[in-house]
């Protein structure tokens, strides 16, 4: 794999998902800066909504090039997910905007089907992807035989962010999103 630098990778997932956000750390290890919030980084139960999210774009995002969101079943519906994502999309004087690129996992009802329904992703990812030249990008977890194009992936992400603007213009989550995953949300 042909690398020129090392992208500072901010990894979204929700936490049902975690031996995949595990294996696509270890995989991508020495080809990416790991800037992700770990399990107990940040005791959300204790403060406001507000100082989790400025917590979340100024302690972990604040210097990441590219954000990888790990889509499984559920991820729509994740209230941290919908922060990650929005605070990944401002560019601030402190914070420039980063990348964007979305993974579906194996366990997602849309992997390897060629088509991706966007009820089922998570909406501000959904609202940047589309046909021809759009802000993020999303593939199907690599097989073994693919796993180089994930750099590649990743780099794209990175040019991409300071040649299209993205849409960030959805209100932020104030929950979880409740009910069947897989049945989506509605726009």
């Amino acid at each position: 794999m042909a690398q020129t630098r090392r992208h500072k990778v901010f990894i979204s997932f929700h936490h049902d998902d975690q031996i995949y956000k595990d294996r696509f750390a270890a995989m991508m290890e020495g080809y990416i800066v790991d800037k992700s919030v770990e399990d107990g980084d940040i005791d959300d139960l204790n403060i406001r909504t507000e100082t989790i999210r400025q917590k979340i774009r100024d302690d972990f995002i604040a210097d990441a090039t590219v954000t990888v969101v790990l889509v499984g079943p559920c991820t729509w519906q994740r209230k941290h997910v919908d922060w990650e994502i929005g605070s990944s999309l401002r560019h601030t004087a402190k914070n420039p905007r980063c990348g964007l690129l979305g993974i579906l996992l194996p366990t997602h009802p849309d992997y390897g089907r060629g088509r991706r329904d966007p009820g089922r992703l998570p909406p501000r990812l959904a609202d940047n992807c589309g046909k021809g030249n759009s802000y993020a990008r999303i593939f199907d977890w690599p097989n073994r035989h693919a796993m180089h194009h994930i750099y590649e992936w990743i780099h794209d992400a990175f040019e991409r962010r300071n040649n299209i603007l993205p849409n960030n213009s959805r209100e932020q989550f104030g929950r979880n999103g409740s009910g069947d995953c897989s049945a989506g949300w509605q726009s």
